[in-house]
C-alpha cells in the first residue's frame, strides 16, 4: 500500500514540474521581454571632416645652413701681435677693432719718408727760383737760353722726385693700416688661433681667426629635376618661399628661394636650391643639418587625415560613415602634406572619414562616434 502511494506522489511531482516549464514563459514573461530583441554589434570608432582648402604644394629635403659672408682674417706683415681686442666667439659688428700689430718698424719708415719728401720739395722750391732768376736776366741778356733751360729741368726732375716720395710714403701709411685689423662686417667670431706675443706673417697658412655672417644666411638643398619647371614659374611671381627647421627642434626660420643652380646634376637628377633666410635670433648656425621644406604653390584641393586612408589590393580607400554605418569608399591620394593627404578623387569634400578603429569594420558595419582624447 505504501508502495503504491510513493509512486502516486511521484507521478503527481513530474506532472507539476512538466506544468512548470511549460508555461515558464508566462511565469518568466517580464525578464525575458525585458531583454528584448538582440541589437547588432556596434563599433567605436574617431572621426575626422574632409575638408576643401589651400593646400601648399611643397617638397622635403635635407639642407645645410651656410654664411653668405665668411672671410679669414690673416696678417698682411711680419710682425707681433700687440693686443687681441675680443672674446672668443663673440658676436662682433661691422669696423670693430679686433687685433693690433707691432707698427714701430712701419712708424720709423713712414718718418724717414716724409723727412726725404721735405727735403726734395725743399729743393724743389730752390729750383723754381733759379727758374725765375734766369727768366728775369734772359730778358735782360744777362744770361744764356741754356742756363734758363736746364733750371727748367731741375725744378722738373725734383717735381717728379717729389711724386715718388709721397707715393712711398702713401704705400708705407697702406702698410700702417695693416697694423690694425678690423671687422669686414658683422658677424660671429672664431676662436683667436694667435694670442699676444706671436709672430705672423702672410705666408701663414692658419688664419687668426674667421668671422661668419649670421644674419642673413643661407640654407643650401636639393630637389628633383621634375619640380624644377614649377619652382622656376613660382619664383617669377614670387610666390615660392622655404622653410628650415632644426631636427629635434619646433625653432624653424623662413625665407625665399635666393638661386636656383644652372645646372642639374646628371647622376642623381637633382638640382640645388639656395634659400636666404634673415636669421635675426640666429636660430640657424652655420654647417647645421636642417630640415627643409619648399614652398612652390598653394592649391585648393580636398584633404584628409593621412591616418584614414587603409590600403588594400585593389588601392587605396578610406571609410566614410553615413547614417551610423561605414561604408567603404575608394579615393586616389595625390600627394601627403604634413600629416594630411591630398584626395583628387573618391571624395566632395565634408565627409565624415574613420581615422582610428579601421580593423574592427567591413563595409555595412554600424559605428558610433567617439569623443577625441585630449592630447592625441
Amino acid at each position: 500500500m505504501k508502495k503504491r502511494n510513493w509512486i502516486l506522489v511521484a507521478g503527481i511531482i513530474g506532472i507539476v514540474a512538466v506544468a512548470a516549464y511549460t508555461t515558464r514563459s508566462s511565469w518568466m514573461g517580464s525578464n525575458a521581454s525585458a531583454q528584448g530583441p538582440q541589437r547588432p554589434r556596434m563599433v567605436s570608432v574617431e572621426l575626422a571632416k574632409a575638408e576643401r582648402k589651400s593646400v601648399p604644394v611643397d617638397v622635403d629635403a635635407n639642407g645645410t645652413v651656410t654664411p653668405i659672408s665668411s672671410v679669414a682674417l690673416k696678417s698682411r706683415l711680419e710682425t707681433t701681435i700687440l693686443s687681441v681686442h675680443f672674446q672668443d666667439g663673440a658676436k662682433v659688428n661691422e669696423g670693430d677693432l679686433l687685433f693690433t700689430l707691432d707698427a714701430r718698424q712701419i712708424d720709423a719708415q713712414i718718418e724717414q719718408a716724409e723727412g726725404v719728401l721735405a727735403k726734395d720739395r725743399a729743393q724743389l722750391e730752390g729750383a723754381l727760383r733759379d727758374v725765375r732768376r734766369f727768366s728775369e736776366l734772359i730778358g735782360k741778356g744777362a744770361t744764356t737760353q741754356v742756363n734758363l733751360d736746364n733750371a727748367k729741368t731741375t725744378a722738373d726732375i725734383l717735381a717728379g722726385t717729389i711724386k715718388s716720395d709721397q707715393a712711398s710714403l702713401d704705400n708705407l701709411k697702406v702698410q700702417k693700416s695693416y697694423t690694425t685689423i678690423r671687422a669686414p662686417f658683422s658677424g660671429r667670431i672664431s676662436v683667436a688661433n694667435v694670442k699676444v706675443g706671436n709672430f705672423v706673417r702672410p705666408a701663414d697658412t692658419a688664419p687668426l681667426a674667421v668671422i661668419n655672417q649670421m644674419a642673413p644666411v643661407y640654407v643650401t638643398f636639393a630637389v628633383p629635376q621634375r619640380v624644377l619647371v614649377d619652382l622656376r614659374e613660382s619664383m617669377a611671381k614670387g610666390v615660392s618661399g622655404v622653410t628650415a627647421t632644426i631636427p629635434g627642434h619646433q625653432r624653424s626660420e623662413t625665407g625665399k628661394v635666393a638661386m636656383v643652380e644652372n645646372t642639374v646634376d646628371a647622376t642623381t637628377g637633382m638640382v640645388t636650391v639656395r634659400g636666404i633666410m634673415s636669421n635675426e635670433n640666429e636660430t640657424l648656425w652655420p654647417g647645421t643639418l636642417v630640415a627643409t621644406r619648399l614652398t612652390i604653390r598653394s592649391e585648393d584641393a580636398i584633404v584628409v587625415p593621412t591616418v584614414a586612408v587603409q590600403r588594400s589590393q585593389t588601392g587605396n580607400f578610406v571609410f566614410v560613415v553615413k547614417d551610423g554605418t561605414a561604408k567603404v569608399q575608394p579615393v586616389t591620394v595625390d600627394r601627403t602634406s604634413q600629416g594630411m593627404s591630398v584626395i583628387s578623387e573618391g571624395l566632395a569634400g565634408d565627409e565624415s572619414v574613420v581615422v582610428d578603429g579601421q580593423l574592427l569594420l567591413s563595409d555595412g558595419t554600424r559605428v558610433e562616434p567617439r569623443t577625441k582624447k585630449a592630447g592625441a
